[in-house]
């Protein structure tokens, strides 16, 4: 062995183990810094937000007499269409924040997907009957069950589904299969939209990654699906995107089986 090669192979000192050890615990510093400033913003976001939301919807329907011109009407819908949206974007950057952070507590227990998958259904209810959306469900007698924190799957399951409902085509149907494979479950949510540039997909499962060349417009923040990826993770399971440009995209979900 050449003196070079031995040098590289020697191990580590303590003080380079040291100068080593030190970026990983500042990274990490940084990474809690900033997850704890995105869960203090969020949360003092939360409070006028529901003042706004409130005292707006107070307005628009008039509640303490009529307002006069029926613009003033209109206006205050606005406002309170525009708070629930940047109420649901906060509330989306808080999950984000406590997922990254590893900060949630997971019951994990056996749940069967139809009963799932018919409580998000009812959730979307408003989405599928304005976008004139079908969801069709494959076997659905014939279901696994999954072994999952109840609400993490339900929210899970909601971004994925939404997503196929909003970005796939109006009056069109969002497919839903799933399958046991040993000791794990996939599920596919498949939707008929015109689906985005394969090259995109990893940008779709990062929070804030996205920009105007992801062609899916409708839900601008783009958070929906991350959030299902760190659920599915903390979960046990996993996710992931195909598509063809033209025919949709499918998301995979692997989840433990009960």
């Amino acid at each position: 062995m050449t003196r070079t090669a031995q040098q590289s192979a020697a191990p580590l000192q303590s003080d380079q183990l040291g100068q080593v050890e030190l970026p990983a615990k500042r990274d990490k510093a940084l990474d809690e810094t900033r997850r704890a400033f995105l869960r203090m913003v969020s949360h003092e976001l939360r409070t006028p937000l529901n003042a706004i939301i409130g005292f707006s919807e107070i307005i628009a329907r008039e509640l303490y007499g009529p307002l006069g011109a029926p613009q003033y009407r209109e206006y205050a819908e606005h406002v309170r269409q525009s708070g629930y949206r940047l109420l649901k974007l906060v509330n989306q950057v808080l999950e984000i924040a406590r997922l990254q952070g590893g900060d949630i507590d997971l019951d994990l227990e056996a749940r069967p997907l139809v009963h799932l998958l018919d409580d998000v259904s009812d959730k979307l209810r408003e989405d599928l009957k304005a976008r004139g959306v079908t969801l069709r469900i494959e076997n659905e007698d014939a279901m696994p069950s999954v072994l999952v924190d109840e609400k993490g799957a339900r929210n899970l399951l909601f971004n994925l589904i939404q997503n196929g409902v909003l970005h796939g085509r109006a009056g069109g149907v969002v497919d839903i299969r799933a399958r046991r494979e040993g000791d794990r479950v996939e599920i596919e949510i498949q939707d008929d939209g015109d689906g985005v540039d394969p090259a995109e997909l990893p940008r779709l499962l990062a929070p804030f990654e996205q920009d105007e060349a992801v062609s899916r417009s409708a839900d601008r923040s783009g958070l929906g699906l991350p959030i299902a990826r760190l659920l599915a993770e903390a979960m046990g399971g996993d996710l992931r995107l195909s598509c063809r440009p033209g025919e949709g995209l499918t998301a995979h979900v692997t989840l433990p089986a009960a």
